[in-house]
């Protein structure tokens, strides 16, 4: 499908096109002198309005290339603050930044990279209250989250105002990318009706991602965004983009717009719901409360009682983990292998469960009580609290 007619909004005429200075001309040169962008092109460029939803992985790569391509407006949505684990992957950030917004340390970066850039900064999660403002000023999006609630949204709202969403996910070593929510392409409820259940698809913070990969898929994002506005080659419509980094492997698989879907078939969707509640995570909150209830131990008692040998300490990570850091005195148990391994463990002694924030050890120690464990307790925020709290020579991740 042509990007030819995607972006009506676009000024199409030369005349409603916006000149460019010298210095402009000279710095998007490489640009003017491809036979498909030229200078009408590059104006294009400079009319242009990009809203890109998240300044953090994919928002890093999409914030420095359309700046440094010569989008003339760019929004940027995010509520974050930089933080030191963000640095291995986030390159709108540097050491100088942890502790900042992200906002801020994202508008001097852009800034430098281009300052003829027009950017509109939004300090705020995006909302079913404000994205249809927000989104309506723009002739595009670009999502760069990580949850589930978010990408719905982005989705709807897109449909809804009839904006291109230029999508893109990444996990560990493998990336997706499409172009969603076009008049004839499929929208991202066409290939996800239904989002998982809460907790089952791991984030980043909590599965890893290697540093490369967001610059990999959001420079891809960034690719499709500049088609669009361009009206050349075939953009990521009807087609899902799967990337392997770890084999260097690319393939597409074609999606096909569903007529019965309640967004962009029935359109049954006629205003914007709750996402939160859509995607389960006040059920995961409550559920999460209910592990709160579990028998607890935090970590300076933990630490005292290691001392006199009175508790026994297992950690349910998985080895990798274990080899980042352990708490001395700990036995490493996955938390896939306890329900294997329960004659290991002494019933007539206490026993703590930790693992990284202690999500995983009241799963743990729900599976001991069931098995009529009954001096069982969960480790409040587990090895990160621990260090934190008793030993910051334990390193954090």
């Amino acid at each position: 499908m042509s990007a030819a007619t995607l972006l009506s909004e676009t000024p199409a005429t030369a005349d409603a096109l916006p000149d460019l200075s010298p210095e402009e001309i000279l710095r998007y040169s490489r640009h003017v002198i491809i036979p498909d962008v030229g200078l009408s092109g590059q104006k294009k460029l400079k009319a242009a309005r990009v809203l890109l939803i998240g300044a953090g992985g994919l928002g890093s790569p999409l914030g420095l290339y359309l700046a440094a391509a010569g989008v003339g407006h760019i929004g940027l949505v995010d509520f974050d603050v930089v933080d030191v684990t963000n640095l291995q992957r986030q390159l709108l950030h540097g050491t100088k930044d942890v502790g900042r917004k992200k906002l801020d340390s994202a508008r001097d970066r852009i800034l430098d990279v281009n300052p003829n850039v027009e950017l509109t900064t939004y300090e705020t999660a995006l909302t079913s209250e404000n994205a249809l403002e927000i989104i309506s000023g723009y002739d595009l999006v670009i999502d760069g989250t990580d949850n589930f609630p978010t990408r719905y949204l982005v989705n709807d709202a897109c449909v809804l105002l009839g904006k291109p969403n230029v999508y893109g996910s990444i996990y560990r070593f493998e990336g997706q990318a499409s172009v969603f929510s076009t008049e004839n392409g499929p929208c991202y409820r066409c290939l996800y009706p239904s989002p998982p259940p809460p907790g089952l698809v791991p984030s980043c913070a909590e599965g890893g991602v290697l540093g490369v990969l967001p610059g990999l898929v959001g420079t891809i994002q960034a690719t499709e965004a500049i088609k669009l506005i361009l009206g050349i080659g075939e953009p990521l419509i009807g087609r899902l983009l799967l990337v392997d980094a770890l084999d260097a492997k690319f393939r597409t698989v074609k999606l096909r717009k569903n007529p019965e879907c309640p967004s962009c078939g029935t359109r049954e969707i006629t205003t914007l719901i709750d996402y939160q509640e859509f995607c389960g995570v006040p059920q995961a909150a409550a559920a999460t409360a209910r592990e709160g209830e579990l028998p607890e131990i935090l970590p300076r008692e933990l630490a005292e009682r290691l001392k006199l040998g009175t508790v026994d300490l297992i950690d349910v990570r998985e080895p990798h983990e274990w080899e980042i850091a352990r708490i001395d005195g700990a036995r490493l148990i996955p938390l896939a292998t306890v329900a294997d391994r329960l004659h290991e463990l002494d019933r007539t002694r206490d026993i703590v469960l930790q693992c990284k924030g202690g999500v995983r050890s009241a799963k743990a120690l729900r599976t001991l009580q069931a098995a009529g464990f009954t001096r069982v307790l969960n480790l409040v925020g587990g090895i990160t609290r621990y260090s934190d709290d008793v030993d910051p020579t334990i390193p954090k991740y």
